[in-house]
């Protein structure tokens, strides 16, 4: 035989080609049973099939959309937060509201969220980072037992510093301290700035779900919560992270538009309860937290909906969809990115069909590419619709926020895209207190001030190229 290593270097070619396809349709029935859509599924398959080489790598960084409720740190998997649960739940009900038969958004939501709409609480609408944090560090410093704090990105720069400082500090007070952070979203914090934490006392842990050998490399899940709870008393949540960019000092985006929410009142209990959760997850602990219930004189009521992957169906693309189901007059929603799903356009076409002023707030800059691209491919589907579309001009707008008919207004995390959807554990804030809803729609009119209300023109009056561009991008939409 005249080339006897081609011909084994052929086989064994052979050999590693046609072990990559039986490995990757072992991975398309795994995908058959565990991606949540259909288009995933479809989309998942046909990379398997066709170039398994790239694919199953991918599938391994990318491809898990479903969170193990065995592991995810819910409340029902563990004795102890199980007991927590119910032991709070007795605590709330006297200040436990009766919904009416005719709020079906309010009830499918707080069976989604598994949290109660509760009266006796005080809420304050934070607009933007300097009154967020004034507020947030003044809580930090009248603590006296424990500080709960979960964010998803936190930084080592001016805000970051200023933060672990004021942390260390209620720690060396005796304040304990359970400092949780995303593995992902604060991948630049540098060991340094935790070993500072660690050795005051704090005890620092991150989300990651790469607690096992198969899911070591999932990139997918992750914590978006922005948490702050303060002996069990006061509670914050919302759109702002640790970091110089939301107080505006940012080159790049310049003003930054977010908002956030101070809760104190009964809702602190499920807000607490939340941390909890992940918490345990993240520790396999449960540390003693104060739960007792303290009405405040302002009376509102609020309730707390987390959600993420964890949870046994999409509950926040349910909490969207049926926001503009329910929805008579109008329906404002504010978010940096517009990705909606199927179920959500459907929705959102319907209600403005209805005559529902539906209006999405979306910025005019771009902080993350594809995601910016993919919105633009939706003009085509809801303008023509009587959905008004609205491109926030004065900085960066990052906030979540969403208003239901005057009769309910939310503040919290979550965005409208699939992460926000599928992917990423979340925390929303409802109340349906007159006085705090007007609050958020003067503060949503005046973002609107800002804005420009977009032209169906402008994505078909634009170059082939760029239009080729957002409907590539929105094909990425399940991984952006």
């Amino acid at each position: 035989m005249l080339f006897p290593d081609f011909e084994y270097s052929t086989w064994l070619g052979l050999a590693a080609l046609l072990t990559f396809y039986v490995v990757g349709i072992l991975h398309v029935l795994h995908a058959l049973m565990h991606v949540r859509t259909s288009q995933g599924t479809i989309a998942w398959v046909i990379s398997l099939l066709t170039i398994p080489f790239l694919a199953i790598p991918m599938y391994w960084l990318l491809g898990r959309t479903r969170f193990s409720r065995n592991i995810g740190g819910r409340r029902e998997t563990d004795d102890r937060l199980k007991k927590l649960a119910e032991s709070m739940h007795l605590r709330l009900r006297h200040c436990e509201v009766d919904l009416p038969d005719d709020d079906a958004f309010e009830k499918a939501a707080q069976l989604l969220g598994g949290l109660p709409f509760t009266k006796g609480n005080d809420l304050e609408l934070l607009i933007d980072g300097e009154q967020t944090f004034e507020r947030i560090f003044e809580v930090i410093k009248e603590a006296e037992n424990y500080l709960c704090v979960n964010f998803f990105i936190v930084k080592n720069d001016q805000l970051g510093t200023r933060f672990q400082k004021a942390l260390i500090s209620r720690a060396k007070a005796g304040v304990k301290v359970y400092f949780l952070f995303d593995e992902i979203g604060s991948h630049k914090l540098p060991r340094r700035f935790l070993k500072e934490m660690r050795d005051a006392g704090i005890e620092c842990l991150s989300f990651g779900i790469n607690r096992f050998w198969w899911s070591r490399f999932q990139l997918n899940f992750r914590n978006h919560r922005k948490i702050v709870v303060s002996d069990g008393k006061t509670a914050f949540i919302g759109g702002l992270n640790v970091g110089d960019e939301y107080m505006g000092r940012d080159k790049r985006f310049g003003e930054w538009r977010d908002t956030h929410l101070k809760m104190r009142g009964p809702v602190v209990q499920a807000v607490q309860l939340v941390f909890l959760e992940d918490w345990f997850w993240a520790s396999d602990q449960v540390p003693e937290l104060q739960w007792e219930t303290r009405p405040e004189e302002a009376n509102q009521i609020a309730a707390v909906i987390p959600t993420g992957p964890a949870d046994p169906a999409d509950s926040w693309q349910l909490v969207v969809a049926e926001a503009a189901n329910s929805s008579r007059k109008k329906l404002w929603i504010a978010t940096p990115y517009f990705v909606p799903d199927e179920g959500v356009l459907t929705a959102l076409q319907t209600a403005a069909l209805r005559g529902v002023d539906i209006r999405i707030l979306i910025p005019e800059r771009a902080d993350q590419l594809l995601v910016w691209l993919s919105a633009f491919s939706y003009y085509e589907q809801v303008l023509p619709y009587g959905v008004k579309l609205f491109r926030y001009h004065r900085g960066f707008l990052h906030e979540k926020v969403m208003l239901i008919d005057n009769r309910l207004a939310a503040v919290g995390t979550a965005n409208l895209d699939n992460r926000s959807f599928r992917l990423n554990f979340e925390i929303t804030g409802f109340s349906t207190d007159q006085k705090f809803v007007n609050e958020v729609e003067a503060m949503l009119l005046n973002d609107f001030s800002h804005s420009k209300l977009v032209k169906i023109e402008e994505f078909t009056g634009k170059s082939f190229f760029f239009r080729a561009a957002c409907r590539a991008a929105r094909l990425l939409a399940p991984i952006q």
